[in-house]
This record gives C-alpha cells, structure tokens and sequence, in this order.
C-alpha cells in the first residue's frame, strides 16, 4: 500500500492522482470571518447574488452573508458543476482542506467524488481559535492528537468508514493562540508518528509561517511533509520568501490564484498580489533551485469565485495559469513538476 493515497472513497494508487490542486474547499462555514462593508454599500450587499452587485462582492466578499455561506444546496450544485468542468479540463484530484472548525461535509465530498471522477482527500485537525466551541479550545495537546490519529487511522467523526488523507488545514491566528499552539504541537507529534502530509494556515502576519515551523518542528514534526500555505498574501518581498524557504525547507504554497482584487478584506494593509506576481514569486523560487517545493492552488471557500457566479472555477489554474507559466518559458516537465510530482510526493507516506 506504499504507493496508494487515501481519498473519502478509499485508497488510490498514486499514478491516479494526476494533476492535483492542493488547498481547496468544496463546502465551508466561514460565517465568523463576515465582515461589514462600507455604509454606503450595504444596501447592495445585503442583496441577493446577482450581475448588477457582483462587482462589489468581489471587492468586499467577505461582506455578503449569502456569499460565505459556502454549504448550502446552492454552493453544492455549484462546486458540483464546477468539478465537472475541472476533470474536463484535465484535473484529477482535490485536496479539501476543511478542518475541524470550518464545518467540513464528508458526506458532500463523498458524493461529488462519485459524481465527477475527481478524487477528493479529505483533511483533519483543527483551524483557527475562532472557529472552535469552548470545549475544544480547553482541549489538551493529548486530546487534540487523539481526535488527528484516530481520523488518520479508523475513521473521521459522523463517518467512521473515511478516513482523512493529511492533517490540515491547521490554522493559526496573529498573535499564535494558546489553542492554536497545542494544535501545532498535536499535529506534529500524530505526524511523527504517521510520517504523513500537513497542511498550515498562517496568521496574516509575515513573523507567523517561521514561528509554526519552529513549534512544529520543536515538537517533532518533519517539515519536509508541511505545507505553508496562503504565502501569495503572507510575505511582501522576495527576500522574506528566499529566508523562509532555506530555513525551514517546507512546501511553499501559492493557493490564492484567481484572486485579482488588490485589497484585501481580512488585511486592508496588504495588497493583495496578481495572479502574474504570483507566477514571479514561483518563477523566482524556481531560479533558485527550489522548484521541488513549491505547490499551487485557489483556495476557493466563497460563491463569487464558482463559474456558476461568475468566478473563475476550479480550471483557472489550468485553463489561464499555466499558459502563462509557459510564456514565461517554464518547461512541460517543470509544469509537471508542480502540478503532479510535487503534491504526489507531498502526499504519500
């Protein structure tokens, strides 16, 4: 079974992976992150979703209700035509990166990868603080790596017969909580044991991605089997990335393609970068050397970036990304590189 990976429908062999999009979601709770917009625009976005208000969603997306609640029936309809067009368009596989605290759906993930033919693996662990009820916040490092290995090992909570695939994505704020920091440490040791993928979320704070991996690793966790991710709104100059990548030696992460708005809700005093800067940034780690730990995603988790609301989709990475990697003169081999070799590699253990 060394060569297989765990989907929500069981173990796949790793040639069937094929090209995979590392951090996505297909259904997500992310009412807590609502945001209220401008006075002067709330009328509009307290609108349903339509042609005549979907320019001030994108702008402000987290200020539309409707457009957060990524797990109704509606965005379930739409992830599903959404994954359709995606294997059309040559994708093979879908890393869903809702963990404890985003209100993950199994049972969805279930259902699409029977629909569709796209392999779903799903993850465990714990998100951010904010995200979590009282009782899980008081648990203790013990109680955390319990829930991770047991979801890794026999089966996740609600669907004992699926068991997760990696461990992410486990989420931490700015300022690192004291949660927070105990889940570090309960993936790193269920990760030590396992040997297997981590997915990270870092703070919105340049200073955070080194301090995970310094507890991560403290506690044992191997970082040539993490992933920090969301680096496209994290670090602000190359020098930050280059420091980063030697230190640590994890898989730099550029999930947020697609995302072309330059202000950034949840950070206003970030810009948010291209998806043309986010090719530079991947163009410049792949000068270094380092293009063996890069990988590259959307981090879909609201409607406005469906096809069905006039988003993007999941194919953006294909059907508009690429090429442009290919004008910038990157080699069909190096393509493959970071959309078959590097996830395959970062998700076997």
């Amino acid at each position: 079974m060394a060569d297989t990976v765990q989907t929500v429908l069981g173990k796949v062999n790793v040639t069937e992976l094929g090209r995979v999009l590392t951090h996505e979601h297909v259904a997500v709770d992310f009412a807590d992150f609502y945001t209220p917009p401008p006075s002067t625009l709330e009328p509009f976005l307290n609108k349903p979703m339509k042609l005549h208000n979907m320019g001030w969603v994108r702008q402000y997306p987290y200020s539309h209700m409707n457009n957060i609640k990524f797990n109704d029936t509606e965005s379930a309809y739409a992830v599903l035509e959404d994954l359709k067009l995606f294997h059309q368009f040559g994708g093979n596989t879908i890393v869903e990166n809702s963990s404890h605290g985003l209100k993950r759906s199994i049972g969805l993930m279930k259902t699409l990868m029977e629909k569709t033919n796209v392999n779903i693996i799903a993850g465990t662990g714990f998100y951010v603080a904010k995200t979590q009820d009282q009782g899980t916040l008081n648990s203790s490092v013990e109680n955390l790596y319990d829930i991770i290995m047991s979801e890794m090992t026999e089966g996740c909570q609600k669907f004992p017969e699926t068991k997760a695939g990696f461990i992410g994505e486990v989420g931490t704020s700015s300022p690192i909580e004291d949660f927070e920091k105990r889940s570090i440490k309960a993936t790193a040791l269920a990760q030590s044991q396992l040997g297997c993928p981590v997915s990270f979320h870092p703070g919105r704070d340049s200073s955070i991605p080194i301090e995970i991996m310094r507890i991560y690793q403290e506690a044992g966790g191997d970082s040539k089997k993490a992933v920090m991710s969301h680096l496209d709104r994290t670090f602000t100059n190359k020098e930050a990335l280059l420091e980063f990548s030697d230190d640590t030696n994890c898989y730099c992460q550029f999930d947020l393609f697609g995302t072309e708005c330059s202000f950034y809700q949840l950070n206003p005093i970030v810009d948010m970068i291209s998806d043309a800067q986010r090719v530079n940034y991947v163009q410049l780690l792949r000068d270094e050397g380092k293009i063996r730990r890069v990988l590259l995603s959307h981090d879909i988790h609201t409607k406005h970036r469906l096809l069905n609301y006039g988003g993007h989709g999941y194919s953006h990475l294909f059907n508009n990304v690429l090429p442009k990697f290919r004008i910038r003169r990157f080699s069909e081999e190096e393509i493959d590189t970071l959309t078959i070799t590097n996830p395959k590699d970062w998700l076997l253990f």
